[in-house]
Parts: structure tokens; sequence; C-alpha cells
């Protein structure tokens, strides 16, 4: 069951969903133990899945729905919708905002609980469902759970079924259909899952008072002000947001130079924010904001039944943000048409291919014998040149500004004809730093080549590559000499479309600095 909701909202953005869990699962080692064992059991709980693991590794999948109406299908009042800047009673009796999943984001909790990978899922990505959903069989991924709600009650319009129980049953479909469908996207098991509502967001954002961001500006400012969202900021850099414009921050995607990718770019450092607040801010020896978390937690935050989340919160103790990596799916294109839509052109290939690589990497490679110094080049002086065979479009530059970022000299980056498997080739004296980098790599080995200059290094990418390793994103961050992040932020576009997203040891308020 899912406990006091009647007439709460079920819907909008996984951001404060997570804050709100996380703080949950740290309230373990605070001195409010008991008092926080009886809150946090009154938090759940859907039977949309059931049996996941309580500790060790999982995979748990963050959702929020864009919908204007509450739990049991009413309209959330004209003040709330005008405080959300989310539309009209008008507008929502037209059909605005609908049951969509406009956030995912599927987070893989590693043994031990001291670091995790998410993946957010583009609201776009064009897929087919794993079966006929209100008899759509393919469609955005955000339409799965309204499309399951909504054949859920049709069904049950002529039933013995109270009001209530009717719309709590369509939900548990519509969370069952998003499940379904991320998992056969990405190819892996989800465990458990969190659900809060764009209500929600904004009442957890109100407890919370606000949150820290850094902006970068983007042509000009046009990202600092946007109408849909409500958006509306002075300058770039560094700003502390009120629960308002939190919520507009992680909505906003029109004016942002690579849309929809950089909202949950956005989404992400919201995240980041919320776990460096728990473990810096007091809110968690703080009885009276603590209560106010769990309040909200309680009426808006939806988890599987089965996910006792003290139980959990032992392992969870100690992830920071840097501890926690986050990449966007991999995409073909973003300028797909499909029945009148505007989609996002997806490899399912390659994004369960990304997502199991970084969910599930290999064992390390032994190391190497020794190359005698004499005849191995430091990776200062080996260049490494870099050609994209594979499908991920810009990839080949991105790995090069990695590279480079973690201490090797750059060579030349261009496409070549396609090719299956990644190979990594060097010439003279650069065996050590070839090895080095094609440990990046899952099953990679590198191989000298007669055509490879000496002192150099090439890399083939091939169609199992998809992103930047995040080994490589590691050794860039620890090779980084910068003392301190820049409070003016650089205007000049990232159009990666999934490189991690970290947070630096340095970085002010524990975030990333985004679109």
């Amino acid at each position: 069951m899912l406990g006091p909701r009647s007439g709460m909202a079920i819907v909008g953005k996984a951001g404060y969903a997570v804050g709100c869990m996380l703080a949950a699962l740290v309230l373990v080692g605070s001195g409010f133990a008991y008092y926080v064992k009886s809150q946090v059991g009154e938090i759940g709980g859907s039977d949309a899945i059931t049996g996941g693991p309580q500790t060790g590794a999982m995979n748990i999948l963050l959702m929020g729905l864009e919908s204007r109406t509450d739990y049991d299908g009413n309209i959330l009042s004209r003040d709330l919708l005008a405080a959300m800047h989310a539309g009209s009673v008008q507008g929502v009796e037209n059909g605005v905002g609908g049951q969509d999943t406009n956030t995912l984001i599927l987070i893989h909790i590693f043994a031990g609980g001291q670091k995790a990978i998410g993946f957010s899922i583009p609201r776009d990505d064009w897929v087919t469902y794993p079966q006929a959903y209100d008899g759509q069989t393919q469609g955005k991924i955000d339409q799965a759970y309204g499309d399951a709600w909504a054949q859920s009650l049709s069904q049950t319009v002529n039933s013995s079924m109270s009001h209530n129980q009717r719309y709590l049953v369509a939900n548990e479909a519509g969370q069952a259909a998003t499940i379904a469908t991320v998992s056969q996207l990405t190819g892996v098991h989800i465990d458990h899952f969190a659900e809060v509502n764009l209500a929600g967001f904004y009442e957890l954002a109100q407890a919370f008072g606000g949150a820290e961001v850094c902006v970068r500006s983007y042509n000009g400012g046009q990202n600092l002000h946007d109408a849909n969202s409500g958006f509306n900021q002075p300058h770039a850099g560094y700003l502390f947001l009120s629960p308002p414009q939190v919520l507009a921050f992680v909505r906003e995607r029109d004016n942002l130079p690579n849309g929809d990718i950089d909202r949950t770019h956005r989404q992400q450092a919201i995240i980041d924010y919320v776990i460096w607040k728990l473990g810096h801010e007091g809110v968690l020896s703080d009885l009276g904001q603590l209560t106010s978390l769990l309040d909200v937690a309680k009426k808006f935050v939806i988890t599987d039944s089965g996910w006792q989340i003290l139980n959990f919160a032992s392992e969870m103790k100690s992830l920071t943000g840097k501890n926690l990596t986050f990449q966007t799916a991999p995409y073909v294109t973003t300028d797909g048409h499909i029945d009148g839509q505007d989609v996002n052109i997806v490899n399912p290939a390659a994004i369960k291919q990304a997502v199991n690589n970084a969910f599930y990497p290999p064992p390390p490679a032994p190391k190497p014998a020794s190359t005698p110094a004499s005849t191995s080049l430091s990776p200062a002086k080996t260049t490494v040149d870099v050609y994209n065979g594979g499908n991920t479009p810009g990839l080949a530059g991105q790995l090069s500004q990695a590279l480079t970022s973690a201490g090797f000299k750059a060579g030349q980056v261009a496409n070549i004809p396609a090719q299956q498997s990644t190979q990594v080739l060097y010439g003279t004296g650069a065996e050590a730093s070839a090895a080095k980098i094609a440990g990046y790599f899952s099953g990679v080995t590198a191989a000298a080549s007669p055509s490879v200059a000496a002192g150099q290094v090439k890399i083939l990418l091939g169609a199992d590559a998809t992103s930047v390793p995040p080994g490589i994103t590691s050794a860039a961050s620890s090779h980084s000499t910068s003392s301190s992040a820049s409070t003016s932020p650089a205007s000049t576009p990232d159009n990666s479309q999934s490189a991690p997203v970290t947070v630096k040891d340095n970085a002010p308020f524990g975030i990333p600095c985004v679109y």
C-alpha cells in the first residue's frame, strides 16, 4: 500500500527525490536514529516491483512525472501551478504535461556504498516498448508511464474499485511500464525505484531552503532566461536559487545549447549539491529541518514497498559527490522525426554496452611488464592520435581532450570508416603509454605497429566505444593542477553527448558547472 497519499501529487522531477532519499539513507548515523526509524518507515510503497536486495550492489531508477494533477487525478491548485510556473488549469484540462516521465536517472550503487554511477536517459529517446501500452508499441521513453496509466484506467472504469484505488493501480501500472522499458533499453535489472512529483519537488526545495548551482553562460546569457520554465537569473557563475528557481532550473531545456541533454546535466548537478549539503550543512543534526524533509518525503516520495531504506543506509554513509559520476545515455542524433514528433534516435546495443561497461566493469588487467626507461616515453612526451570509426559522433574529440587533460600530448583527431572493435596501436618508445591507454578500455590490448611513428599512439575507435571511459576522466581530474573553481564559467558550449559529469575535489558546494 502507498500509505497516506490521498490527494497528493505524484508528478515531477527526480533530482530532489534522490536528495530526500539520500537524506534518509544517511540518517542512521545521526543522533536521531530512533526518531528517524519510525518516520522513514512511513515512506513507501508501491508494488510495481518486488524482491530487490537490501544491501550490496544494486540498480536504482529515479523517475519523475510532468503531470499537473495529484495522485487521485485532481488538477493542482491555481496558486501551486502558478508558483511552479507549470501552466494554467485550462492548459492542464487540455492535456498539458500528461503523465510523462520527463526525468529518468538509472544509478548503480557498487557494493560497499562508497561509489555510484548514474545514467540519465533523455525523455525524447525513441524506443520499442516491452509490450503494447494503450495500443502503442513504440514511442518516446517518457510516454510509457502515461500510456500504461491510461490503459489501466480504461480497464477499471466500470469496476467496483473506488476512485482512489483505480488511480493507485494506474500509477503502479505506469511505474511498472517505465521500469520494464528502461530495463529493456539498458539491459540491466532494476532492483528499486524512487519517484517524486512536481509538487513534491517544489516542497522538497522549500524544505531544503533552495540550492546552490554553477551556471555557464551560453550565447550571451541566453540560457539564463527561459519563459517556459520560468528560470530567470541576472548573471552566470555561482548562484543561490530560491525554491521556485530550483524547479525552473531543472525544467529548462529550450535555451540550452544541447537542449534536453543539458537539462539532464542540470538535474545531475542538483543531486551533487544535495549530497554536499547533507554532509556539510548540519541538516542531519537539525531536528527541525530533518522533520521538515521527512514530512515532505512521507507525502510525496514513492518507492517500492520492499525497499528497507535503513538497511541500505549503513552502506551509503560514505557516498560523496566526487564518488557519484553521471553520464547521459548515448544517442545517434537528437534531430530525428517520427510520427510528427522531434525525437532522439538511439542505438539500443550501444546504450546496453555503455551502461553494462560502467556498471559491471571487468577486473583490472594485469599490469604490463616494465619497459626500460631508456625506450619508454612518459605520457607528456607521447603523442596520441584518435580516429573515430564507431557510432558516437564527436567521441574522438572528447577522448582526445580527456587524454590531454590526463597528461598525454594531443595528436590528430579525425573520422575513419566504420569498424567493429577499438584498437590501440603504438610506435617505438610508446609501449608503456599505449598499455596505459588500452587499460582504460574493456578487453583492449595495445599492439605494436610499424605504421605508427616513434613516440606515438594511435587509437582506432570501434562500435564498441560509446563514451569516454570513466577511468580517463578520473586520471584527468587527478592530473589537474587547478587550485580553485572559476567564478566565471566558460561560455563555449560543451557538445559532448555522454561525457561524465563529475565533481572535482575543490569544487565549491560540491557541484559541477553546467549550462
